[in-house]
């Protein structure tokens, strides 16, 4: 039985504090007022990757400095921007020739989006001393003719569609989870985080410390109708959280201070901190930040 299924159910009251869209993988993340749901999650949301000269993701899991590629979303283009260099603006209606793309053992049809684009991020990674020769790496966007799916272990009868996300189309974290960690960092010495070192998508407000570990859904009332995401799957972390997103240092914390309390048996002791979701209803309704919804708990 995936992760997820009901035994039983209750509500809890839940609101939509902070909506997150990450337009180019692992650069970073917009904070938005409102989102357009989509088959694949947010709109817009992990659609550019950057690769290698043989179509393989790059994060910040090796590249940290990846982190400093903040983007804009303007009606017609994407801007990035990075120090050090010009802005580079992609029109939201235009690539160039096909490419095949891999991201994790996934390979997809995408869009290489050009030598420009492909000079500017050889460019500023090249500053971080890692070595890449120019042409070498690529900027590409998700075909939307593709159909990657989320793994069926997890999603059982759903079919959830990713972009260039890890493998899920969403994922949730709560505030007071963030509050939680960042009570014991403090109380070990330690600066607290911002929610961006977990690159969620939606953000939660009015559960208790990590209850989204024990949802089956979450509805959100909007203009459009209901919204009803299933959460499927706890995140395990990598040592991008490690990265600080505003100088894209890194260092031991917050996994650290995770490790001594989230070590997750469900994901054989991985560290996780929040929920894979899918997308059950509600596809081309508009989240917004302050909508209302309901958490349905699981219990198993």
């Amino acid at each position: 039985m995936p992760f997820g299924a009901p035994v039983n159910d209750s509500d809890l009251p839940c609101t939509v504090t902070q909506l997150f869209v990450h337009p180019v993988k692992s650069c970073a993340a917009i904070a938005v007022q409102e989102s357009l749901l989509i088959e694949t999650g947010l709109e817009f949301d992990r659609a550019w990757m950057v690769v290698d000269g043989q179509g393989r993701m790059l994060t910040q899991r090796v590249l940290p400095r990846l982190a400093l590629v903040r983007p804009t979303l303007r009606s017609e283009e994407v801007v990035l921007r990075a120090p050090g260099m010009l802005a580079l603006h992609l029109r939201l209606d235009t690539v160039e020739a096909p490419t095949r793309a891999q991201v994790w053992d996934d390979v997809v049809k995408a869009y290489d989006m050009g030598d420009l684009a492909s000079q500017w991020f050889t460019d500023f990674l090249a500053l971080d001393g890692a070595g890449l020769s120019p042409g070498r790496v690529r900027l590409v966007r998700f075909d939307p003719e593709e159909k990657r799916l989320s793994s069926r272990r997890w999603t059982g009868e759903i079919e959830a569609e990713n972009a260039f996300s890890d493998g899920y189309p969403l994922l949730i974290a709560s505030q007071a989870s963030l509050d939680g960690l960042n009570a014991r960092l403090r109380a070990g010495g330690q600066a607290a985080v911002t929610m961006q070192r977990f690159r969620p998508n939606l953000v939660l407000d009015g559960l208790q410390a990590h209850d989204e570990d024990l949802l089956h859904e979450v509805e959100i009332a909007t203009a459009e109708g209901p919204v009803v995401l299933r959460l499927v799957k706890p995140c395990v972390r990598c040592s991008i959280p490690n990265v600080d997103p505003e100088t894209a240092a890194e260092s031991a914390e917050p996994g650290a201070t995770l490790a001594g309390y989230r070590a997750d048996p469900r994901m054989a002791g991985g560290i996780t901190f929040g929920m894979n979701a899918v997308v059950v209803r509600g596809v081309e309704c508009m989240l917004r930040v302050g909508q209302g919804g309901r958490a349905r708990l699981r219990f198993d």
